[in-house]
């Protein structure tokens, strides 16, 4: 039996901590830049007040469609608003909506993955032609059959698309409670008496769960970029709100004033670029 089967935790933070001391000893430069720019956007949406003064609401007509300056790093749109200080503001909504949405994925999909890939039979057949149904159905066009069904908000927008991230994180967790269910040390556990659900969660959750984490930050990702559609789309919150998509699809209608789609755009891709980065690199120190 290994140590880290010894606590559900136990293995998970041994893990994590062991990844903390390598990453310190070695992180790439461009993982470290990926870790400055979420770190970035992170405290936009947490404490957008200290990066901007500006008003995100009430602009200046008189200033409207400025060019991006000292005075207004990512110009003003069309009603004299500062476009900087809408993106940090929007921030908070399309972090937090991307963060629903990834808990959902993890929460829903993780535990049909556990219970198919560990209780096998009718479980895993049932289970698993549930994903594969879902797995048929592209994620965007589910996220949007989801959303005009529950109504056009953000909160929505983030609840459809942890539905359409449900089946990667269950086919995911299945494939890794498999793999782990047949490990030496489960045997053992069970050989001394370690009833179906003591092993469950004190020796296969934690030692399957070790793909989910980089996972999440992919799909985090992803899931900022699915969000940012369906606003661009109109299914999120209406203006005067300043979620990333709707600020691109805004400016869209103001293609003489390129910095208008050009600053959310640049910030959206960089954000999920980031994550994406830096999922790779967590596979890699797992």
């Amino acid at each position: 039996m290994t140590a880290a089967s010894l606590s559900p935790l136990a293995s998970p933070i041994a893990r994590l901590a062991a990844t903390g001391r390598r990453a310190a000893r070695r992180v790439p430069p461009s993982v470290a830049l990926s870790l400055a720019v979420v770190a970035l956007v992170i405290a936009w949406a947490l404490v957008p007040g200290l990066f901007t003064a500006y008003d995100p609401v009430v602009g200046v007509p008189a200033q409207k469609l400025l060019g991006p300056s000292a005075a207004h790093w990512f110009g003003t749109d069309h009603l004299g608003r500062d476009l900087y200080a809408r993106v940090v503001h929007g921030t908070a909504s399309s972090v937090a909506s991307a963060l629903l949405a990834v808990v959902i994925g993890v929460l829903a999909g993780g535990l049909a993955g556990l219970l198919a890939g560990f209780l096998g039979g009718w479980v895993d057949v049932v289970l698993a032609r549930l994903v594969d149904i879902l797995l048929a159905i592209p994620r965007f066009l589910l996220a949007v059959i989801i959303v005009t069904a529950l109504g056009f908000d953000t909160t929505n927008t983030a609840i459809a698309t942890g539905v359409a991230a449900v089946a990667v994180f269950a086919r995911v967790m299945r494939a890794e409670v498999i793999k782990t269910r047949q490990a030496i040390f489960v045997e053992a556990a069970f050989l001394q008496g370690g009833s179906r659900w003591h092993v469950l969660v004190r020796h296969v959750l934690p030692n399957a769960s070790r793909s989910v984490l980089p996972l999440a930050v992919l799909q985090f990702g992803l899931s900022i970029l699915v969000i940012a559609g369906l606003a661009f789309l109109g299914y999120g919150d209406p203006p005067p709100a300043s979620d990333w998509g709707l600020l691109i699809a805004t400016g869209k209608d103001y293609l003489k004033w390129p910095w208008l789609v050009y600053a959310p755009a640049l910030v959206t891709v960089a954000a999920v670029l980031s994550l994406n980065r830096i999922s790779r690199w967590l596979r890699r120190t797992d």
